[in-house]
């Protein structure tokens, strides 16, 4: 089956319902999107979101972040996300490596992610596309409490 990836260039309603059947798979405590949200994470100079279709259908999802730091640029993927019919069919691994291709045009000097560990399946596919385990601890503030 064809699986095309691209950029998501306007927050259409499509993008709109695609968020809000994937967004549940990826976490149960994301609030849904809606039409200002996405068109606000689309239109962000900081992100490039990726779509993965399959049948003219959205089944994926990758954000990647593109940042210019001091240190130089570096850059984040953030919420992948799969749709439970299309797992296995390596739809993940086309978003990371056409954000790896963006990143890399980008000039950054690395490309960071996080998962967790019972991911095992989405763990094994970033190590087989170079991605390795950093030494480092990982803070976070909670703003919303």
């Amino acid at each position: 089956m064809d699986i095309r990836v691209e950029i998501a260039r306007e927050a259409s309603q499509e993008l709109v319902d695609a968020f809000g059947r994937l967004l549940p798979q990826l976490s149960s405590t994301a609030k849904p999107l809606d039409h200002e949200a996405v068109d606000q994470m689309v239109t962000c100079d900081a992100n490039t979101v990726l779509v993965a279709r399959m049948s003219d259908e959205i089944v994926g999802t990758l954000t990647l972040v593109l940042l210019p730091l001091p240190s130089g640029v570096r850059a984040r993927v953030e919420d992948v996300v799969v749709d439970s019919v299309a797992r296995g069919r390596e739809v993940a691994g086309l978003l990371a490596q056409e954000a790896l291709r963006i990143a890399r045009e980008a000039g950054a000097r690395t490309v960071d992610l996080t998962s967790r560990p019972d991911r095992a399946a989405a763990n094994r596919l970033y190590e087989r596309l170079g991605f390795r385990t950093r030494q480092s601890t990982v803070h976070r503030f909670p703003i919303n409490r």
